[in-house]
């Protein structure tokens, strides 16, 4: 997921850091250290994050899960 992550914010043309202070600004707790760990893989990201970036983005759910589908057998 956080390469989606990442390709939404650059395609947004969007830095970490700006992005954090507009979700800080829309009420959610979150430092640029922390975000990037979750562009890294290193942490899971919170739904409350997830839904405020969908409406930054304008985007549907779907793409921050592109390309994650696994067909386990």
């Amino acid at each position: 997921m956080g390469d989606n992550l990442k390709r939404l914010r650059i395609a947004n043309g969007i830095s970490q850091e700006n992005l954090c202070a507009e979700l800080q600004r829309r009420g959610c707790d979150i430092g640029r250290t922390t975000y990037a760990k979750y562009e890294y893989g290193e942490l899971n990201i919170r739904v409350s994050i997830l839904i405020e970036l969908k409406k930054i983005y304008n985007c549907s759910y779907d793409e921050f899960f592109v390309g994650l589908d696994i067909d386990i057998e």
